[in-house]
């Protein structure tokens, strides 16, 4: 059996988040209060077959010093290395989300244009929610095309949150109006 993968707490202002990785790359990255991390937990076991126990690996403790850099305004650029298992589809979203400049935001039909499937809304909607690097592919950045927020998997009060910190990041309180 491969060597288990380390997942390890990390508080912050939004609430608590888990960061599963190994000496590679990040696995996930996730609210722990999220109605399905049980499920996406176990799905990192049989797709690595291995185990997720609790501990640090370089990435994971990687994670933590930048989420902090983040939470504390300083301007980071996300680096460390993830284990992006999604479908072409969704790593064509995702690529699109990571293009969303700080402090700003993008409709999902702004994202389905992107990737040159502009009627593809639903897909995009399904391809942001599956995304399991919260925070760091910036799925909170996207917006119904009415500029009202939308869903977000941690919670429509964490998205907002999140936005509100990047305008302030960027020095903007009116970049746009969270509805």
């Amino acid at each position: 059996m491969p060597k288990p993968l380390a997942a390890a707490r990390i508080d912050t202002p939004v609430g608590p988040m888990i960061a599963v990785g190994d000496e590679l790359a990040l696995h996930a990255l996730e609210f722990s209060d999220a109605g399905d991390l049980d499920r996406r937990i176990a799905e990192l076991c049989a797709r690595f077959e291995t185990a997720v126990v609790a501990g640090r690996s370089a990435t994971v403790t990687q994670m933590e010093s930048e989420l902090a850099a983040y939470f504390r305004r300083e301007p980071v650029h996300f680096s460390v290395p993830l284990e992006r298992r999604g479908t072409g589809f969704q790593n064509a979203v995702w690529d699109a989300l990571l293009e969303i400049p700080l402090g700003e935001v993008r409709s999902y039909a702004d994202i389905a244009r992107a990737i040159g499937q502009p009627s593809a809304l639903r897909a995009v909607a399904q391809a942001n929610g599956a995304n399991p690097f919260p925070i760091v592919i910036p799925c909170h950045r996207v917006i119904n095309t009415g500029g009202d927020l939308g869903g977000y998997g941690g919670g429509l009060p964490r998205k907002r949150w999140l936005l509100a910190h990047e305008q302030d990041m960027i020095g903007s309180a009116d970049a746009f109006e969270l509805k």
